[in-house]
């Protein structure tokens, strides 16, 4: 029996990280289709050095999030709710009601920043998301690749 050489498992450092920009096109989408894969390419799951406890995502890019498709009767049913802090101020809004307003971005925004890790690491991770709820963006200078989500 041979003596085996020691490999440590490399750990990768956030200055080492290379990363892309992507540019997800929203339209006809299914929101939870799109928000599992953005997430986990905003976390860099994706990446052979993904390493849990260091941030080795690429930035996301979002457009069109007005045009992205509800199932089923989430568009009538589907609640968010919010609150101002004073006493009975609990307000309420349907996710049709929210994507036909001026912030429809926020129903993407909110499904991919509830599947990223509750802490200072998933919050660095979510700086990297860009969400437009039009076709416009203005991160042309980054070169984004798109990213076709089926």
């Amino acid at each position: 029996m041979g003596v085996q050489a020691h490999r440590a498992t490399r750990s990768i450092k956030a200055a080492d990280v290379e990363r892309r920009w992507f540019v997800v096109d929203a339209d006809d989408v299914v929101l939870g289709r799109l928000a599992t894969r953005a997430a986990s390419i905003l976390r860099g799951k994706h990446r052979p050095i993904f390493t849990p406890h260091v941030d080795t995502g690429e930035y996301v890019i979002v457009i069109n999030a007005e045009k992205v498709k509800l199932t089923g009767r989430k568009r009538e049913q589907k609640t968010y709710y919010r609150h101002s802090g004073f006493p009975g101020g609990i307000r309420s809004i349907t996710a049709g009601k929210l994507l036909e307003s001026a912030h429809a971005d926020r129903v993407v925004h909110g499904a991919i920043r509830g599947m990223l890790p509750k802490n200072s690491l998933g919050r660095k991770m979510l700086a990297k998301l860009k969400v437009y709820a039009g076709p416009d963006h203005p991160h042309a200078a980054q070169k984004p690749e798109e990213l076709r989500i089926v």
